[in-house]
């Protein structure tokens, strides 16, 4: 009776130390993302640092707003990769600090467009946290947003 407990409770050492694993392993996986706050790029604005901002809020987000975060460029997710063969994407060089904003609860479209970018070998990337959101509270610049 004793041998059989042991028994079952290796078995399930060894069933947890795999789930384990494999859990660390997904994460290995991941790429860092790197963020920004609100605060911190209102300040590179400020100082005339030379980051580019790119807005990838959803078709409709962006239409429904009259506003961009200033200077920023605005593509839809899904084609931004195919963005990365022309003007001004392909001309940025590979170091510029790029910061990818979106209006989700998450910044899932931020990271995904952080990730293209990364992709395509742009090292100093990152995401601004909370979005479009997190700027407004914050009073960031904005601009009227070009009209389509």
């Amino acid at each position: 009776m004793l041998r059989m407990r042991n028994h079952k409770l290796l078995g399930g050492l060894v069933w947890l130390g795999v789930v384990l694993g494999l859990a660390v392993a997904a994460r290995a996986q991941q790429p860092v993302m790197s963020t920004i706050t609100a605060e911190e790029l209102k300040t590179k604005m400020a100082n005339n640092e030379q980051v580019t901002v790119i807005d990838v809020r959803s078709s409709e987000g962006f239409a429904n707003s009259g506003t961009t975060v200033k200077g920023s460029i605005h593509y839809k997710l899904r084609k931004l990769k195919s963005r990365l063969n022309f003007a001004p994407l392909k001309d940025l060089p590979r170091n510029r600090e790029i910061v990818t904003y979106c209006a989700c609860p998450k910044d899932e479209s931020s990271i995904a467009a952080a990730q293209v970018l990364q992709a395509a070998g742009f090292t100093r990337v990152r995401v601004l946290q909370g979005g479009w959101h997190e700027w407004l509270r914050v009073k960031g610049p904005i601009q009227p947003r070009a009209k389509s």
